[in-house]
Protein backbone atom coordinates (compact mmCIF):
# COMPACT_ATOMS: atom_id res chain seq x y z
CA UNK A 1 0.00 0.00 0.00
CA UNK A 2 1.46 3.63 -1.22
CA UNK A 3 1.34 6.42 1.57
CA UNK A 4 -1.87 7.73 0.07
CA UNK A 5 -3.89 4.79 0.00
CA UNK A 6 -7.24 5.45 1.84
CA UNK A 7 -9.04 4.13 4.34
CA UNK A 8 -11.90 3.44 2.60
CA UNK A 9 -9.68 0.56 0.52
CA UNK A 10 -7.48 -0.79 3.16
CA UNK A 11 -11.04 -1.81 4.97
CA UNK A 12 -12.05 -3.18 1.59
CA UNK A 13 -9.10 -4.87 0.80
CA UNK A 14 -8.56 -6.59 4.42
CA UNK A 15 -12.33 -7.18 4.89
CA UNK A 16 -12.52 -4.85 8.12
CA UNK A 17 -15.51 -2.58 8.51
CA UNK A 18 -16.42 0.12 10.75
CA UNK A 19 -19.65 0.91 12.17
CA UNK A 20 -20.05 3.78 14.36
CA UNK A 21 -16.39 4.22 14.95
CA UNK A 22 -16.33 0.37 16.15
CA UNK A 23 -13.98 -1.86 14.53
CA UNK A 24 -15.58 -5.16 13.29
CA UNK A 25 -13.28 -8.22 11.41
CA UNK A 26 -11.88 -11.26 11.78
CA UNK A 27 -9.70 -11.84 14.82
CA UNK A 28 -7.34 -14.12 13.46
CA UNK A 29 -3.64 -12.45 12.00
CA UNK A 30 -5.40 -10.16 9.09
CA UNK A 31 -3.53 -10.63 5.65
CA UNK A 32 -2.83 -6.93 5.99
CA UNK A 33 0.86 -7.53 7.32
CA UNK A 34 2.64 -5.38 5.00
CA UNK A 35 0.38 -2.60 5.18
CA UNK A 36 1.68 -0.83 8.72
CA UNK A 37 2.37 2.68 8.07
CA UNK A 38 6.34 3.58 8.21
CA UNK A 39 8.76 6.52 8.60
CA UNK A 40 12.32 6.70 8.19
CA UNK A 41 14.62 7.65 11.12
CA UNK A 42 17.94 8.43 9.40
CA UNK A 43 18.20 5.38 6.75
CA UNK A 44 15.79 3.06 8.72
CA UNK A 45 12.65 2.68 7.97
CA UNK A 46 10.39 2.27 11.10
CA UNK A 47 6.90 1.31 11.46
CA UNK A 48 4.52 3.90 13.17
CA UNK A 49 3.76 1.69 15.76
CA UNK A 50 6.61 0.84 17.68
CA UNK A 51 6.24 -2.06 20.56
CA UNK A 52 7.82 -1.08 23.74
CA UNK A 53 9.38 -3.36 26.22
CA UNK A 54 8.61 -1.83 29.30
CA UNK A 55 6.21 -4.38 30.36
CA UNK A 56 8.69 -7.01 29.45
CA UNK A 57 10.42 -5.90 32.06
CA UNK A 58 7.93 -5.13 34.77
CA UNK A 59 7.53 -1.56 34.20
CA UNK A 60 3.98 -0.93 34.90
CA UNK A 61 3.30 2.58 36.02
CA UNK A 62 0.52 1.03 38.14
CA UNK A 63 -0.65 0.56 41.50
CA UNK A 64 -0.12 -2.60 43.29
CA UNK A 65 1.16 -6.09 42.37
CA UNK A 66 1.31 -4.81 38.12
CA UNK A 67 4.72 -4.96 37.18
CA UNK A 68 5.18 -8.11 39.26
CA UNK A 69 2.76 -9.88 37.32
CA UNK A 70 4.45 -8.77 33.88
CA UNK A 71 7.67 -10.09 34.77
CA UNK A 72 6.14 -13.40 36.09
CA UNK A 73 3.95 -13.80 32.63
CA UNK A 74 6.54 -12.40 30.50
CA UNK A 75 8.39 -15.68 29.99
CA UNK A 76 11.70 -15.25 27.36
CA UNK A 77 9.55 -17.41 25.33
CA UNK A 78 6.21 -15.22 25.72
CA UNK A 79 8.08 -12.02 24.93
CA UNK A 80 9.40 -13.62 21.63
CA UNK A 81 6.10 -14.61 21.02
CA UNK A 82 4.64 -11.08 21.42
CA UNK A 83 7.68 -9.88 19.25
CA UNK A 84 6.22 -12.19 16.69
CA UNK A 85 2.67 -11.24 16.55
CA UNK A 86 4.06 -7.79 16.48
CA UNK A 87 5.66 -8.83 13.33
CA UNK A 88 2.72 -10.65 11.95
CA UNK A 89 1.13 -7.01 11.77
CA UNK A 90 3.74 -5.37 10.14
CA UNK A 91 5.35 -3.78 13.15
CA UNK A 92 9.13 -4.02 12.40
CA UNK A 93 10.54 -2.15 15.12
CA UNK A 94 11.07 -2.75 18.97
CA UNK A 95 12.51 -0.53 21.81
CA UNK A 96 13.40 -1.84 25.22
CA UNK A 97 16.09 -0.87 27.70
CA UNK A 98 19.84 -2.06 27.31
CA UNK A 99 19.63 -3.94 30.47
CA UNK A 100 21.23 -7.66 30.57
CA UNK A 101 17.81 -9.56 30.04
CA UNK A 102 16.80 -7.72 27.75
CA UNK A 103 19.60 -7.99 25.55
CA UNK A 104 20.02 -11.85 26.24
CA UNK A 105 16.35 -11.96 25.06
CA UNK A 106 17.07 -10.71 21.90
CA UNK A 107 20.18 -13.00 21.07
CA UNK A 108 18.02 -15.90 21.60
CA UNK A 109 15.16 -14.59 19.47
CA UNK A 110 17.66 -13.06 16.84
CA UNK A 111 19.50 -16.45 16.91
CA UNK A 112 16.43 -18.20 15.87
CA UNK A 113 13.56 -16.50 13.12
CA UNK A 114 12.57 -13.77 15.01
CA UNK A 115 11.52 -11.36 12.60
CA UNK A 116 11.66 -7.95 14.34
CA UNK A 117 15.18 -6.94 13.52
CA UNK A 118 15.22 -2.67 14.32
CA UNK A 119 15.99 -2.20 17.78
CA UNK A 120 16.12 1.42 18.99
CA UNK A 121 17.88 0.97 22.97
CA UNK A 122 16.68 2.94 25.86
CA UNK A 123 20.03 3.38 27.86
CA UNK A 124 19.76 1.40 31.29
CA UNK A 125 20.69 4.02 33.86
CA UNK A 126 21.70 1.55 36.80
CA UNK A 127 24.60 0.93 35.26
CA UNK A 128 27.08 3.92 36.52
CA UNK A 129 29.44 3.27 33.19
CA UNK A 130 27.10 4.33 30.03
CA UNK A 131 30.05 3.95 27.72
CA UNK A 132 30.32 0.10 28.46
CA UNK A 133 25.94 0.28 28.23
CA UNK A 134 26.60 1.76 24.62
CA UNK A 135 29.01 -0.10 23.67
CA UNK A 136 27.50 -3.49 24.44
CA UNK A 137 24.59 -1.97 23.10
CA UNK A 138 25.97 -1.69 19.44
CA UNK A 139 27.70 -5.47 20.03
CA UNK A 140 24.45 -6.63 20.91
CA UNK A 141 23.34 -5.49 17.42
CA UNK A 142 21.28 -2.00 18.20
CA UNK A 143 20.10 0.10 15.50
CA UNK A 144 19.57 3.06 17.63
CA UNK A 145 19.69 4.29 21.57
CA UNK A 146 18.97 7.35 23.22
CA UNK A 147 19.14 8.50 26.75
CA UNK A 148 16.81 7.98 28.88
CA UNK A 149 14.10 10.57 29.47
CA UNK A 150 14.05 10.30 33.48
CA UNK A 151 18.19 10.33 32.90
CA UNK A 152 17.98 13.20 30.86
CA UNK A 153 15.52 15.15 32.98
CA UNK A 154 17.24 14.29 36.22
CA UNK A 155 20.43 16.40 34.24
CA UNK A 156 18.45 18.80 33.44
CA UNK A 157 16.98 19.64 36.62
CA UNK A 158 20.80 19.44 38.23
CA UNK A 159 21.80 22.15 35.54
CA UNK A 160 24.04 19.49 34.19
CA UNK A 161 21.93 18.73 30.51
CA UNK A 162 25.50 18.74 29.12
CA UNK A 163 26.93 15.87 30.47
CA UNK A 164 24.39 14.15 27.73
CA UNK A 165 26.22 15.84 24.59
CA UNK A 166 29.53 12.97 25.19
CA UNK A 167 27.06 10.09 25.36
CA UNK A 168 25.41 11.32 22.05
CA UNK A 169 28.39 11.21 20.11
CA UNK A 170 29.50 8.04 21.33
CA UNK A 171 26.30 6.37 20.02
CA UNK A 172 27.22 7.77 17.03
CA UNK A 173 30.81 7.01 16.78
CA UNK A 174 29.21 3.09 17.53
CA UNK A 175 27.51 3.71 14.28
CA UNK A 176 24.01 3.48 15.88
CA UNK A 177 20.91 6.26 15.11
CA UNK A 178 21.14 8.80 18.20
CA UNK A 179 18.29 9.96 19.94
CA UNK A 180 17.24 11.78 23.29
CA UNK A 181 13.94 11.19 25.40
CA UNK A 182 12.62 13.68 27.92
CA UNK A 183 9.09 13.52 29.69
CA UNK A 184 9.14 17.30 30.01
CA UNK A 185 7.89 19.75 27.21
CA UNK A 186 10.87 22.08 27.54
CA UNK A 187 13.95 19.90 27.77
CA UNK A 188 14.20 18.43 23.95
CA UNK A 189 13.17 21.93 22.74
CA UNK A 190 16.49 22.94 24.30
CA UNK A 191 18.37 19.96 22.91
CA UNK A 192 17.43 21.20 19.26
CA UNK A 193 18.06 24.69 19.60
CA UNK A 194 21.63 23.17 20.88
CA UNK A 195 22.05 21.39 17.76
CA UNK A 196 22.74 18.23 19.22
CA UNK A 197 23.12 15.54 16.29
CA UNK A 198 20.61 13.59 17.06
CA UNK A 199 18.63 11.60 14.92
CA UNK A 200 15.56 11.35 16.24
CA UNK A 201 13.46 11.95 19.47
CA UNK A 202 11.50 10.41 22.35
CA UNK A 203 8.64 12.44 24.10
CA UNK A 204 6.71 11.28 26.54
CA UNK A 205 3.08 12.25 26.14
CA UNK A 206 2.72 13.23 30.34
CA UNK A 207 5.08 15.43 32.32
CA UNK A 208 6.15 12.47 34.96
CA UNK A 209 9.07 14.54 36.00
CA UNK A 210 6.94 16.47 37.74
CA UNK A 211 4.31 14.71 38.80
CA UNK A 212 4.33 10.75 40.24
CA UNK A 213 2.27 9.33 38.02
CA UNK A 214 -0.08 11.58 37.21
CA UNK A 215 -1.39 11.72 34.10
CA UNK A 216 -3.14 15.05 32.47
CA UNK A 217 -4.82 15.95 29.95
CA UNK A 218 -2.97 19.67 29.62
CA UNK A 219 0.70 17.74 29.82
CA UNK A 220 -0.71 15.75 26.81
CA UNK A 221 -1.33 18.67 25.09
CA UNK A 222 1.55 20.59 26.02
CA UNK A 223 3.78 17.51 25.03
CA UNK A 224 2.29 17.16 21.24
CA UNK A 225 2.88 21.31 20.97
CA UNK A 226 6.36 20.07 21.41
CA UNK A 227 6.56 17.37 19.21
CA UNK A 228 5.03 19.26 16.17
CA UNK A 229 8.51 22.08 16.57
CA UNK A 230 10.83 19.45 16.68
CA UNK A 231 12.39 19.05 13.50
CA UNK A 232 13.62 15.20 13.26
CA UNK A 233 11.72 12.27 14.21
CA UNK A 234 10.53 12.05 17.21
CA UNK A 235 8.48 8.68 18.81
CA UNK A 236 5.76 9.53 21.34
CA UNK A 237 5.21 7.03 24.18
CA UNK A 238 2.88 6.90 26.59
CA UNK A 239 0.02 7.18 24.36
CA UNK A 240 -2.33 5.40 26.58
CA UNK A 241 -0.90 6.70 29.52
CA UNK A 242 0.34 3.38 31.07
CA UNK A 243 -3.85 1.74 30.11
CA UNK A 244 -5.19 4.55 31.60
CA UNK A 245 -6.67 5.93 27.94
CA UNK A 246 -9.38 4.50 25.93
CA UNK A 247 -7.22 2.92 23.10
CA UNK A 248 -9.58 4.35 20.16
CA UNK A 249 -8.85 7.87 21.50
CA UNK A 250 -5.79 7.32 22.50
CA UNK A 251 -4.31 5.88 18.90
CA UNK A 252 -6.33 9.07 17.17
CA UNK A 253 -5.50 11.69 19.22
CA UNK A 254 -1.98 10.86 18.70
CA UNK A 255 -1.73 10.71 14.87
CA UNK A 256 -3.92 13.74 14.36
CA UNK A 257 -1.58 15.64 16.79
CA UNK A 258 2.25 14.62 15.84
CA UNK A 259 3.70 14.96 12.28
CA UNK A 260 3.59 12.20 9.75
CA UNK A 261 6.84 11.61 10.17
CA UNK A 262 6.86 10.57 13.43
CA UNK A 263 5.80 6.92 15.43
CA UNK A 264 4.28 5.41 18.76
CA UNK A 265 5.63 3.45 21.09
CA UNK A 266 3.10 1.00 22.88
CA UNK A 267 3.48 -1.38 25.33
CA UNK A 268 1.62 -4.63 25.22
CA UNK A 269 0.28 -6.76 28.49
CA UNK A 270 -1.74 -9.75 26.99
CA UNK A 271 -2.82 -11.69 29.24
CA UNK A 272 -5.66 -10.77 29.52
CA UNK A 273 -6.03 -9.17 26.51
CA UNK A 274 -4.89 -11.50 23.90
CA UNK A 275 -6.31 -9.36 20.90
CA UNK A 276 -4.61 -6.35 22.14
CA UNK A 277 -1.99 -6.54 19.10
CA UNK A 278 -4.25 -6.69 16.71
CA UNK A 279 -6.54 -4.19 18.03
CA UNK A 280 -3.76 -1.55 18.07
CA UNK A 281 -2.35 -2.01 14.89
CA UNK A 282 -5.47 -1.81 13.33
CA UNK A 283 -5.60 1.22 14.92
CA UNK A 284 -2.00 2.49 13.74
CA UNK A 285 -3.41 1.97 10.22
CA UNK A 286 -6.94 3.59 10.74
CA UNK A 287 -5.18 6.29 11.87
CA UNK A 288 -1.54 6.55 10.92
CA UNK A 289 -1.25 6.99 7.25
CA UNK A 290 -1.50 10.31 5.98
Amino acid sequence: MQQDTTRREFLKRTGFAAIGGTLIGAAEKTSAATEMPTIRIGSLAVSRLIIGGNTFSGNAHQPGDVGRQMTDWYSVERIKSTLDQAANEGVNTFLGRADQHIMRMLQEYWNGEGRIRNWIAQSAPEFADMSRNIREVAECGGKGMYIQGAHVDKLFKAGKLEDVRPWLDEIRERGMLVGAGSHRPDVLLLVQDKGWPVDFYMQCCYNLSDRDEEYLAEDREKAFATIRQLEKPTIAFKIMAAGRNDPQEAFRCAFENIKPTDSVCVGFFMKDRPHEMQQNAELTRKYGFP
